[in-house]
């Protein structure tokens, strides 16, 4: 599902990334672990699109994004790319079924269809009673399952996730992790985590441990 190989990224005289290469299947579930200024994060924008490596070469499903100019990237991310966070971003002005659609207009699906999907969606994350909602008016963990909902909308290769329980007590935090084995195992989607819980981290199919803009470890979780 994505091949990366001797990514570097600086930023001015700070360099973030210093060649780092992965692998990840399809239907995997990988963490990414390591301390603050690792690189974790900038890796996962790397891979998601939202940012450009100074070298190395990326391949995600299939197409060589690096040869894709800016419209064709920005299409490739809203097809095959869903991003959760760990603020949601949810608009607040608009309702849980409505921030879930937003990635199915930008794509130009049909009201109808794209309102059935997302219906579709939040009644499987147990939101069946919350189309209406707005973000102010629920809790976080639900905030944050209408995140997962728009990441999953136009049905995209991969989900990345940028500390997606940094904001979620304990247990909640475990429900969102077990979510996320719950849709790989329905629907094959493969998910990169971006995560400070150790505990949670293990819960992945492998864990990735970064340091000093480099993966220095790669570990097969039981």
């Amino acid at each position: 599902m994505i091949e990366a190989a001797g990514i570097h990224k600086s930023y001015g005289q700070l360099q973030v990334l210093k060649g780092v290469g992965l692998s990840i299947k399809k239907g995997e579930i990988v963490s990414i672990v390591g301390k603050s200024g690792a690189g974790k994060s900038t890796l996962l924008h790397i891979l998601g699109t939202l940012d450009i490596p100074d070298e190395g070469q990326l391949n995600i499903n299939g197409t060589d994004v690096r040869q894709l100019n800016e419209l064709e990237m920005a299409k490739f991310r809203n097809q095959q790319i869903g991003f959760v966070f760990q603020f949601h971003h949810l608009l607040p002005e608009f309702s849980a079924l409505e921030n879930v659609c937003m990635p199915a207009f930008i794509a130009s699906l049909s009201e109808s269809d794209a309102l059935a999907r997302a219906t579709e969606l939040l009644v499987d994350l147990g939101l069946g009673d919350r189309l209406e909602h707005k973000p102010n008016e629920l809790s976080g963990g639900e905030q944050q399952r209408v995140a997962v909902a728009r990441a999953l909308m136009n049905q995209p290769a991969v989900i990345l996730a940028d500390e997606p329980s940094g904001n979620l007590d304990t247990e909640t935090s475990r429900d969102l992790h077990q979510l996320f084995f719950k849709l790989r195992d329905k629907w094959q989607q493969t998910f990169i985590i971006v995560t400070h819980n150790i505990e949670l981290a293990k819960m992945s199919d492998r864990t990735l441990v970064m340091k000093d803009g480099l993966i220095i470890d790669n570990k097969i979780n039981n």
